[in-house]
């Protein structure tokens, strides 16, 4: 009866490979403090970590979320700032916007 161990480990060999396994997707992060970041490839602006203070809007109706900048002189103060919280590029009428962070004045700052 030695040829039983080597049947079942060949069995268990072959049944482990034949799971399916779903592949780990991760993004590069750039998460600002609330946890949140833009997605370049779509506009949209989401959260990881249950932050961002505001509620979520659709997307299909052009409007945007809360930044979690304070309304009055929430602008970045340079692009750097803006990367660094996730947020750049920044668009035209988003919190955290201002005209100096767009230098060809096209609407979008720090591209």
């Amino acid at each position: 009866m030695k040829l039983l161990p080597g049947v079942v480990a060949v069995c268990l060999g072959v049944g482990t490979f034949g799971v399916p396994v779903a592949p780990a997707v991760a993004h590069g992060g750039g998460l600002n403090a609330q946890g949140c970041h833009n997605n370049r490839k779509t506009g949209d602006y989401h959260c990881h970590r249950g932050g961002g203070g505001g509620s979520a809007l659709s997307s299909s109706s052009g409007r945007k979320r809360s930044y979690g900048l304070s309304s009055s002189g929430g602008a970045f103060p340079n692009c750097a700032a803006a990367r660094a919280a996730g947020a750049a590029p920044v668009r035209e009428g988003q919190p955290g916007y201002s005209r100096r962070l767009d230098r060809d004045g096209d609407g979008v700052g720090c591209e």
